[in-house]
């Protein structure tokens, strides 16, 4: 069956990116987004626009969690780094500092 197209109606593509969505009052930018369920709206509002997105959170969450295991492994027995988590935190980071020095961006190479 052929495919009918009315004029202008080809495939839609837009990206949306987070800047556009600036938190004012209860709403994001023009378009009000529930990012989960929370048990304070507020302080989640303004953690993220007076502290840091998620990506920054979790990122330099990332960094000091990175740092306490590379110091652990050298006082353990071998463990830490026969441990799967660990290896697949490890793996992860990489993806990371790979995606991050792809857009110039410094980041937190572990220790293999």
């Amino acid at each position: 069956m052929p495919v009918f197209k009315l004029p202008l109606s080809g495939d839609v593509v837009q990206s949306i990116y987070p800047s556009f969505f600036s938190p004012t009052g209860s709403q994001f930018g023009l378009v009000n987004i529930t990012v989960g369920q929370s048990s304070a709206p507020e302080v989640e509002r303004d953690v993220l626009s007076d502290v840091g997105s998620y990506g920054r959170q979790i990122g330099q969450i990332a960094d000091a969690l990175l740092a306490v295991i590379e110091h652990l492994e050298g006082d353990a027995d071998g463990t830490l780094k026969r441990d799967q988590a660990i290896k697949d935190f490890k793996t992860m980071l990489h993806a990371v500092v790979k995606v991050k020095k792809g857009h110039g961006r410094e980041a937190r190479r572990p220790r293999d």
